[in-house]
């Protein structure tokens, strides 16, 4: 019998650029709730560098860290400051 390991998906290991990471907030924040949308942004955080994005925004590693994580409820002024980070903005488009 042959013993198949499988090894955890990590997204952010595929964000490997701004186009593939603008595909995947735009693509989140079409379709996703909030919680999706706080999830992505802690996955494109991570493909950009933790330590990067707290020094830009302000926020200590442990706060950031928290902030994006599962359940977590954080202002939204933290979660502009993470998007700007990342090198996302909200726009409205006209119509």
């Amino acid at each position: 019998m042959t013993h198949t390991e499988f090894t955890k998906f990590d997204i952010a290991e595929y964000l490997e650029d701004d186009a593939s990471i603008a595909e995947y907030l735009n693509t989140v924040l079409e379709d996703g709730d909030t919680e999706d949308i706080l999830s992505a942004l802690g996955h494109v955080a991570k493909a950009r560098g933790m330590t990067k994005i707290a020094e830009e925004t302000g926020l200590s590693r442990p706060s950031l860290y928290k902030a994006l994580s599962k359940g977590s409820k954080p202002q939204f002024d933290t979660i502009l400051k993470v998007l700007r980070a990342v090198g996302g903005n909200l726009n409205i488009p006209t119509t």
